[in-house]
């Protein structure tokens, strides 16, 4: 496995923990209103936050902010990245079926049965009537089918589908993609300033129609209205950098991306400020000038680009070794996204009586989430926690190119 490849798996594993975090903190955000969010009333807001809670602390308003600018995308580019190869590999419609029995069906059982049992505190919290039968009337009479965080698996799914389709009835694209990222190795900027450019095309004008904020739901997908082409736009970029190969393009663990991660920070937290200093001015109803509103779309996208690529660049850098808990970390992601947010609601409604601070709720809900979404991760994989566990030593850290005993990814 090549370092670039070890770099990627590892960072898929970081996400993973960030996202849990990320979710687990939801409910002690100092911007929240004082009382949760109605049931049976539009906008539905407590998709985002099933649980609020009067516990509060603003640290957490800066993580979740600083996350929103790039994490999902760091996501779709990630996706996006071994898509080539693997159309390459299986073929347009091996690859369909592969992803529909691999996203569509655990997607769809998630949807269906997990979500409902995971929104259940959201209901209770407010509910004249909290018993699981009303609570299932209210739920069948919603205009939509509540998807929670599977939403970024409806659209990879349709982002896998439009590849496939690109691949299958314009197969000289893929080529042509990976020209264009062919120079990002020793130019990183330059690749970076176009995949920013062609986000800036896409979303600012939809974020000034319809807000950064607002969020829709179209038959089964649920989405931010101003995203999902910029989204899109991070999937095929992910997608041109591997149509050209890892260790030879932008994701080379001995590249300038890699090299130059220092500056890549300072372009992020340069970046972040470009974002949160206008669109500090649009929050809470305030009716700013239309330059503020297009400042803060753009910074957005300038932050949400240095972002993904410093996240990028600091694991090329820092992470291209092997050790057993990022291993199974990034083996046991994709179910851990699955399940997590059950783990994450219902303890965020258990400790939400105790007399604790923010700080303190939160650790006992991400430290909670954390094993437990591991836990049923690894046995869904169909590994027991004993055999988990008895293997953990021989997945030790090894040099790249070592034997090193255990599964590989």
């Amino acid at each position: 496995m090549s370092r670039s490849s070890i770099a990627l798996g590892n960072l898929r594993g970081i996400v993973i923990v960030i996202v849990l975090a990320f979710h687990s903190m939801l409910a002690y955000l100092a911007s929240l209103p004082p009382q949760p969010f109605a049931f049976d009333t539009a906008p539905y807001r407590w998709q985002a936050t099933p649980i609020i809670d009067t516990a509060r602390w603003f640290g957490f308003d800066l993580f979740c902010a600083t996350q929103d600018v790039s994490m999902m995308s760091i996501m779709f580019f990630l996706s996006g990245v071994f898509v080539p190869m693997s159309l390459k590999r299986k073929g347009a419609w091996s690859f369909l079926s592969d992803r529909l029995r691999r996203i569509g069906v655990p997607l769809v059982i998630v949807v269906a049965v997990v979500i409902p049992i995971a929104y259940y505190p959201a209901y209770a919290v407010t509910a004249a009537d909290p018993s699981v039968s009303a609570f299932w009337q209210h739920w069948q009479a919603l205009p939509f089918w509540a998807l929670g965080p599977q939403w970024f698996l409806c659209q990879l799914l349709a982002m896998n589908v439009l590849a496939a389709a690109l691949h299958h009835y314009a197969p000289a694209l893929t080529d042509r993609l990976g020209q264009l990222a062919a120079t990002a190795c020793d130019h990183p900027v330059r690749f970076v300033a176009g995949v920013a450019v062609i986000s800036a095309i896409v979303y600012v004008p939809l974020a000034l129609i319809y807000t950064p904020w607002a969020w829709t739901n179209y038959g089964p997908f649920s989405f931010q209205t101003s995203r999902p082409l910029h989204y899109l736009v991070y999937f095929f970029a992910g997608y041109a950098v591997g149509a050209y190969g890892l260790e030879r393009g932008l994701l080379a663990s001995e590249g300038a991306l890699a090299r130059r991660w220092a500056w890549w920070l300072v372009a992020a937290v340069v970046g972040f400020f470009l974002w949160a200093g206008p669109t500090s001015l649009t929050l809470d109803g305030r009716q700013a000038p239309l330059i503020v509103h297009i400042a803060s779309s753009l910074g957005f996208v300038v932050g949400c680009a240095a972002g993904t690529f410093f996240f990028l660049a600091l694991c090329l850098r820092f992470a291209t070794g092997r050790h057993w808990v990022l291993d199974s970390l990034s083996a046991q992601a994709y179910n851990m996204y699955l399940n997590h947010y059950i783990f994450v609601v219902w303890l965020q409604y258990a400790v939400l009586g105790l007399g604790l601070f923010a700080v303190a709720k939160f650790a006992i809900v991400f430290c909670g989430t954390f094993v437990l979404s591991w836990a049923a991760a690894v046995a869904l994989g169909g590994l027991s926690m004993g055999a988990f566990f008895t293997q953990a030593k021989r997945w030790a850290p090894a040099k790249v190119g070592q034997k090193q005993d255990g599964p590989h990814r």
